[in-house]
């Protein structure tokens, strides 16, 4: 599994290793652990004028948007490198009721399963009958429904990224740099930007309840230390 490089956060602090492109995007909660922890439309035409320099003003914390998805979800990304040289998709699901993740990265049957409540990082390799097992990305997790509980965010205005309607926020990634991400109401991430390039945005939104055999990991798998970088 060397090929599992990137980090990601997908909202929440969806934090997961992705293969094949390096993608230094870091939102919502690894604020905890350093600075500050996805077809749609560019951001408006407010979100454009803090890019090209006005610094607008965080909101208190109450006011911060949430970032824990309210509803199960089914949603497809595509992830571009900064650099816009590199793109790939991958499935992202989610289940409220659980607080867990599965993600499929194309053109691999690698996938990703993270537990909250158990605090692990699964990869799970079918072909080769294999499993890595590590802490889960972030520690701390913003129930679903509350307000963001680390970090500074500072409203820019609403765009429609995959027909859905989000609100863009300024924040900062793992690194410190600004990151401007797009949430909708019930907390589903559609697409973050850096530096004016959209580096993740979601292509398809459904909110479909997700079953729990999706987050099932298969048996039988023999376990092996985790990749590294």
């Amino acid at each position: 599994m060397s090929g599992l490089r990137a980090r990601l956060l997908l909202g929440a602090g969806l934090s997961v290793v992705v293969a094949g492109v390096s993608l230094p995007v870091a939102l919502a909660q690894t604020a905890a652990t350093g600075a500050n922890a996805g077809a749609g439309s560019a951001v408006s035409a407010g979100a454009s004028g803090a890019q090209a320099g006005a610094t607008p003003a965080p909101v208190a914390p109450q006011d911060a948007p949430f970032i824990t998805p309210s509803v199960d979800a089914d949603v497809l990304y595509e992830l571009t490198s900064p650099t816009g040289d590199a793109v790939m998709k991958q499935r992202m699901r989610w289940q409220v009721g659980s607080l867990r993740q599965r993600l499929d990265p194309q053109g691999s049957d690698l996938f990703m399963i993270t537990s909250w409540p158990d605090h692990t990082l699964t990869v799970v390799d079918p072909g080769r009958k294999r499993k890595s097992v590590m802490p889960a990305p972030s520690q701390g997790l913003t129930p679903p429904g509350h307000p963001a509980m680390v970090g500074t965010y500072a409203r820019l205005g609403g765009s429609v990224v995959a027909g859905e309607s989000c609100i863009i926020w300024r924040t900062k990634d793992a690194d410190g740099h600004a990151s401007d991400v797009c949430y909708t109401a019930d907390g589903l991430l559609l697409q973050v930007a850096q530096q004016g390039q959209i580096t993740v945005r979601a292509l398809r939104v459904s909110r479909v309840a997700q079953p729990d055999d999706v987050f099932a990991i298969p048996s039988g798998l023999k376990q092996e230390a985790p990749a590294r970088p």
